[in-house]
């Protein structure tokens, strides 16, 4: 293996190991609720979507900043993922593959985990910071 190809090569493994660290850091600023909303669609994702290092990446960057502008804004989970977050969750990987097959199970368990980061069913509201 040459330089320029070894080179390329860590670059590649390397990169989005420092994209995925920065993703993750964002993410663990979020108010706990938001935090808790992102962490169920990743979850999400990473079952049901094909792995590109490139194009995941990104998908998690943008669903980070997705994020970090609804809860300044103070928009409610439910305004950004609307009444089925698994067909939000496939709408946006959409924008970054060809997606995958979800189970129903698994669409359900999106939904009740997004239920549970907006307030619902726990006895406590959606607090959204304004």
């Amino acid at each position: 293996m040459s330089d320029a190809e070894k080179s390329g090569f860590i670059s590649k493994v390397i990169g989005p190991k420092k994209r995925w660290r920065a993703y993750k850091a964002r993410v663990k600023e979020l108010p706990e609720n938001y935090r808790m909303a992102v962490e169920a669609i990743e979850r999400h994702l990473m079952h049901f979507v094909p792995i590109d290092a490139d194009s995941n990446a990104s998908m998690f960057e943008d669903l980070a900043d997705l994020f970090e502008r609804a809860a300044v804004d103070g928009t409610p989970i439910h305004e950004i993922v609307g009444e089925d977050p698994a067909e939000f969750v496939e709408m946006f990987a959409q924008n970054y593959s060809e997606g995958g097959y979800v189970p129903a199970r698994a669409r359900k368990r999106l939904t009740e985990d997004i239920e549970r980061a907006a307030g619902e069913g726990t006895g406590r509201e959606d607090k959204t910071v304004r």
